[in-house]
Formats: structure tokens, C-alpha cells, sequence
């Protein structure tokens, strides 16, 4: 019924084909209205529609007075949608042209900078990330030369602090040969080195030297010396210990040297001296001597001393070392049997010889200045005194006395000196022997 009626009121059109749908509102309130008896179409009808259409005005004008300003907007938005939809629609027909040359550049992409490729640009990458993680390192390696030279030079000197530093860069040094920043840190550790090599090798020549000191001394510098890293066979390290004590002997006579040298005033003294006896002349006598004989006993005090101080340290210091093997394993070895050169003697061997011959010739340039008996006495006395002390080591010199050239009687003045000398020494020790019983 509600069909017939809504073809009825729809307006007609040639084309029945072309008719809109029905609407399903119109449908529902044409079959109420079929339902209805006819008096109430022309009675509660109009009324029912007239409050309807009154409800729904109500409503429209409290929407437009609340929402006015978005249905304004609302307008105007739709009123671009003319220019906005072409536009849309043309940037989608470029955006569906380009996603091929995308996806080919983004294949491209993944190919030339994927893991397994060798890019310049992924190595230099991968090279400053890894800097980047290990800046911390790096900065504690650059501060190695800096804690070392630290070490070395601010006091109080810390050599053993300087030594472990330096093995760390050794180490690092061996472990990257090939990296340049290794290489310089290792170069600035050697020049670090050479100084601390320095600095040693002058402490050896400090006057007050103590044997706990020399020994500390010597320790640091067969760890110091470049010769001492190599894997050296028995052979290299005699060398080497042959070279550190050939430095500790001559730093020693240095010192001894200075010391000796500081007596220049009394030595003046007996110049002078010297040179007064030989404007007198030989004819005529001589009672002078005074001060040859005061620089006398002070040099020969202080090189009993000296001398007594270094042979004693050198042999504490370096212990001879003990034979190997019998006199005929040299026989077996065909390389030994053809080899013409000896060893290399101990620089304690010579250098005992090289003291001695320093107190002969200073004692035949001016002993000769001394003409009191006594005085000449005592002063050979003293030598003998000297040459006993260096016996006591092995250096015994006071055969070499007899050599000296001090004029006709001084082989019996000698004679005597020793008798007195032997005679006193006798005494000495049987008063060492009663007191010990």
C-alpha cells in the first residue's frame, strides 16, 4: 500500500528505469498514514505535523545560534573541495609515477650500504663509531707520555711509577706496531727514557752516594738501558752488566775528581811552594813544606775514602759471577777453539791501577816538596795506611811505592816507614787477638 501511494505522489518521469529508490523514511510515514482512519488525517494530522515542523525549527535555530560559526566554516572548507580534489588527485597520479624510481632507489640504497658491501662511506662510518666508543681510551693512552714525563721530573721523582709506564707503552708498542699514534707515544716514551737515563747516571755522582741508594741506582738503569729488552743470551748480559759497571766506576771517578779538585787553594799552596824550592836551588836547604804537606794529607784522606767507598760499592753492586763449567768444555766447541780473542777483562780489573797511578804521580810531583823527617814520615805512613785499605779488597799497592823516584835516601826512609808500619800493624793485631780471647 505504501509502495502505490509513494507512486502516486513521486513525480512522473518518462523513464521508469531512471526513478530514484524509494526513500525509507517516506515508506515508513506512508504506511502509518495507511493505518490511520480518515478522521484523523483531518483532524490530529495537520496538528501532529504543524508541531513536528514548530519542534524541528526550534531545533535548527538553537543549532545555527550554537554552531554557527562551524557550519561557516564548514561551508567554506567545502567550497575548496572544487580546487582541492583536482589538485589531490593529481599530486596522487605523481606519487603513483614515482614509487617505481623510489623502490629502485631504495634497492639501490640497501645494495651499495648493506653490511656485507665495501663502502667508503660505511668504513668511515664504522671508523668514527669506533673512535666514538673508545674516546676514553684513547685519551688515557695520549696521557701516557705526559704521566711519564710527570713522573720522571716533579718531585719526589717516582722512577719505579715511570718504569711500569714505561712497559705499558712497550706493550702497546708490541701489540700495534703498525698504528702511528703507538708509534708516537713510544717515541715520546724513549725521549722520556733518555732523561730519566740522565738523571739517573747523574745520581750516581752525588758525593754522598750510599751503597742502598747505588744499588736502587744501578736496578733502575739495567731496566732503563734499550740494550736491556732484547732477549739476550748469558753473553749480552755480561755486555751489558760489563757497561753498567764500566758508568757506575766512571761516574764515581767524577766525583772523586771534583772532590780532589776542590783543594785547588792547597794545591796553589804547594805550587807555590814548589816553585820557591826551586828558585832556592837544590844546593841550598830547605825547611819549607808546611803546605804541600797539609794538601798531602787532606788528598790522601780523601782518596783513602773514595777509593775504599767505590771498589767496596762496585763489588756489592756487581758480585762476580760464577765459572761455568770445567776448563775442558772450551775443547768440545770447535767455534771456541778457532776464536783468537779473549773476554773483555772487568772494568774493576783496570780501574784500581788508574786510582793508583792518580796517587803516585801526585805524590812525585810534590812528596819531593817535604823535606821534615817527620812530616815525610807521616805522610808514608798515611800511604801505607791507603794501600792497606784497598788490600783489604784486593788492591794492594804499596809495592808500587817502592818505584817512586823521591831522591838518594829514600829507599831507607821507605825501609823504615815499612818497618814501623809492619811493626805497628803487628802490635795491632795481638791486641785484636787478646781482646777477642
Amino acid at each position: 500500500m505504501a509502495d502505490l501511494l509513494y507512486e502516486l505522489l513521486s513525480p512522473p518521469s518518462g523513464d521508469p528505469s531512471s526513478r530514484p529508490a524509494p526513500d525509507p523514511s517516506s515508506l515508513e510515514y506512508l504506511t502509518s498514514l495507511s493505518s490511520q482512519p480518515l478522521t484523523a488525517l483531518e483532524t490530529t494530522e495537520p496538528q501532529a505535523l504543524a508541531q513536528t515542523s514548530h519542534g524541528l525549527l526550534l531545533s535548527i535555530q538553537a543549532l545555527s545560534k550554537k554552531s554557527h560559526k562551524q557550519v561557516i566554516e564548514s561551508a567554506t572548507h567545502h567550497s575548496t573541495l572544487r580546487t582541492s580534489l583536482p589538485a589531490l588527485a593529481a599530486s596522487t597520479a605523481d606519487l603513483r609515477h614515482s614509487i617505481p624510481k623510489l623502490d629502485h632507489e631504495a634497492v639501490r640504497f640497501s645494495t651499495n650500504y648493506s653490511k656485507s658491501s665495501e663502502s667508503d662511506v660505511l668504513l668511515r662510518r664504522k671508523k668514527a663509531l669506533l673512535l666514538s666508543r673508545n674516546v676514553e681510551r684513547l685519551v688515557d693512552v695520549l696521557e701516557l707520555p705526559n704521566l711519564l714525563s710527570t713522573a720522571i721530573s716533579t718531585a719526589p721523582v717516582n722512577y719505579s711509577s715511570a718504569l711500569d709506564l714505561n712497559g705499558h707503552i712497550r706493550r702497546l708498542h708490541s701489540l700495534y706496531p703498525d698504528s702511528p699514534l703507538v708509534t708516537s707515544i713510544a717515541a715520546q716514551a724513549d725521549e722520556a727514557m733518555r732523561t730519566m737515563a740522565a738523571n739517573l747516571i747523574q745520581s750516581l755522582k752525588s758525593p754522598g752516594l750510599k751503597l742502598a741508594a747505588s744499588l736502587r741506582t744501578i736496578s733502575w738503569l739495567r731496566r732503563v738501558l734499550p740494550d736491556l729488552e732484547a732477549a739476550g743470551t748469558s753473553k749480552g748480559h755480561n755486555s751489558q752488566e760489563r757497561v753498567l759497571g764500566a758508568l757506575f766506576l766512571v761516574c764515581r771517578l767524577a766525583t772523586l775528581v771534583n772532590t780532589l779538585d776542590a783543594l785547588e787553594p792547597l794545591r796553589d799552596l804547594a805550587d807555590q811552594e814548589k816553585a820557591r824550592q826551586k828558585a832556592i836551588g837544590s844546593g841550598n836547604a830547605w825547611s819549607g813544606g808546611q803546605q804541600t804537606e797539609r794538601y798531602l794529607k787532606r788528598y790522601i784522606e780523601i782518596f783513602r775514602e773514595q777509593s775504599f767507598a767505590i771498589v767496596s760499592m762496585f763489588r756489592s753492586i756487581f758480585p762476580p759471577a760464577a765459572p761455568k763449567g770445567n776448563g775442558n768444555e772450551g775443547s768440545d766447541n770447535p767455534l771456541k777453539q778457532q776464536d783468537a780473542l779473549e773476554p773483555m777483562p772487568a772494568a774493576l780489573a783496570t780501574f784500581p791501577l788508574h786510582l793508583v797511578d792518580m796517587l803516585l804521580e801526585t805524590l812525585r810531583l810534590y812528596l819531593p816538596t817535604v823535606k821534615d823527617q817527620a812530616s815525610r814520615d807521616s805522610l808514608l805512613t798515611q800511604v801505607l795506611y791507603c794501600a792497606g785499605s784497598l788490600g783489604r779488597l784486593g788492591g794492594d799497592f804499596g809495592l808500587f811505592l817502592a818505584s817512586l823516584d823521591l831522591g838518594p835516601e829514600a829507599e831507607e826512609e821507605w825501609v823504615e816507614v815499612v818497618k814501623r808500619h809492619r811493626a805497628l800493624a803487628g802490635r795491632l793485631e795481638s791486641i785484636v787477638g787478646d781482646q777477642k780471647k
